[in-house]
């Protein structure tokens, strides 16, 4: 039997997501990356402060296939049993900007499907195979405030956040009809300055109505480095009263 604490982290190879992965390394805690590429330098960290971490390489975008070796993992008893679970859904992309009508199909379809569908397979297999498991078991949806405020040349990606909100309510509801259901928060994170802000300022303006506010967030340096943002989301996820809503912001 173990004493570890399990964390699942998907989109742990940059920005926010490395952060958590790289303040989730302890000696009491057992990582399960899931990523579209491993992270050399995390697998020597995690040796260095002696926390059992796993790596998957693999590409969202097959979300049953992810979702297939997550349940096939969890049901699998040579991993012992563990003291609590907790599945963080942090892996997201952002399609082309622009109107939807410029969208290519693909593009679109592919960002629902590491968005969207990706976070709800792996919610489902996580809640199917841990559903015996007498332990604390939370699910927390990296969100944002774009899946609750419209903004043009964004209908993609605001609408998958939107989705991930929604069901995260739904989940909720679910899991408090049952003894020892799963906490969910689907939590949006704040602005924070990574590869996707980058994305926004680079895109081009005629397309994208609101390239001013994001480069006035950064120009006013009110964005969140990776690793402040991390923490900050962490402690949302180890607070007790996690779960008491379902849909929430981490500046309140």
């Amino acid at each position: 039997m173990t004493t570890k604490h399990l964390y699942i982290l998907t989109g742990a190879s940059r920005g926010m997501g490395l952060a958590m992965a790289r303040q989730l390394l302890a000696p009491d805690h057992h990582l399960l990356c899931i990523s579209r590429r491993p992270e050399d330098s995390l697998a020597a960290e995690a040796t260095g402060a002696g926390c059992t971490l796993e790596q998957w390489p693999m590409d969202l975008a097959k979300s049953q296939t992810a979702a297939v070796a997550l349940q096939q993992w969890l049901s699998d008893p040579s991993h012992g049993r563990f003291k609590s679970a907790s599945l963080i859904n942090n892996a997201g992309v952002i399609p082309h900007i622009g109107p939807l009508s410029e969208v290519e199909p693909g593009d679109l379809a592919q960002a629902l499907r590491i968005d969207l569908e990706a976070p709800m397979l792996l919610c489902a297999a996580f809640l199917q195979a841990t559903s015996p498991w007498p332990v604390p078991r939370r699910i927390l949806n990296i969100s944002s405030g774009l899946g609750r405020y419209p903004m043009a040349s964004q209908a993609t990606y605001c609408a998958a956040k939107a989705g991930m909100d929604h069901f995260s309510r739904c989940v909720a509801l679910e899991e408090a009809l049952k003894p020892n259901g799963a906490k969910i928060c689907a939590l949006a994170p704040g602005v924070i300055d990574t590869d996707m802000q980058v994305q926004l300022r680079g895109a081009d303006a005629t397309a994208f109505p609101d390239l001013a506010r994001f480069e006035q967030l950064k120009r006013g340096g009110q964005l969140d480095s990776p690793e402040q943002a991390a923490r900050k989301v962490l402690a949302f996820l180890n607070h007790p009263d996690f779960g008491r809503e379902s849909v929430a912001d981490v500046r309140g």
